[in-house]
């Protein structure tokens, strides 16, 4: 604990900062460097008509773009698969709820008559979990400020998965 009572730095980021000292800080758990392999979006977002395919789309995409970017700047591994894919497949629902509502509009008919469009409660739900998770993977702006890149130039000799 530093003298100023404040919480330490992550494992990860002293080391890649150089500032990592044992009797400060704990290395906590580390994980194979091995990249994130990409779910069957088929699996995730079964079916087969075109909306069921738009959303597996816009799925594999919002993968492409996220989890590279993840891997270089958190050092993001297979062992921590399952969180990035939460993320992708709530983001996914969110946006596929919102284009619910563009279509069906905010008030539909139903057998009781019009009534909040059901998208409307559930995308709060998962608003709630997708922050959550931004700030787990350090995706929104102040989460990323507190993330250092892992240093990719130095040999690290003592890594126990050279």
């Amino acid at each position: 604990m530093s003298v100023s009572g404040a919480k330490p730095m992550p494992h990860l980021q002293a080391v890649r900062e150089g500032s990592f000292r044992p009797d400060r800080q704990n290395e906590g758990a580390r994980f194979a460097p091995v990249d994130p392999v990409e779910p069957a979006w088929d699996d995730v977002f079964p079916g087969r008509t075109k909306d069921v395919k738009e959303t597996r789309a816009y799925a594999a995409a919002l993968w492409a773009r996220i989890v590279p970017a993840l891997v270089v700047s958190t050092g993001l591994t297979e062992t921590q698969r399952e969180t990035v894919t939460d993320y992708v497949v709530t983001a996914t629902r969110i946006w596929q709820g919102e284009r619910a509502l563009s279509l069906q509009g905010l008030v539909v008919q139903t057998e009781r008559g019009m009534v909040k469009n059901p998208w409307t409660s559930i995308l709060n739900a998962y608003r709630s979990h997708f922050r959550s998770l931004t700030g787990e993977l350090g995706l929104s702006p102040s989460a990323a400020s507190r993330i250092a890149a892992p240093d990719t130039t130095g040999d690290d000799d003592d890594d126990t998965f050279d």
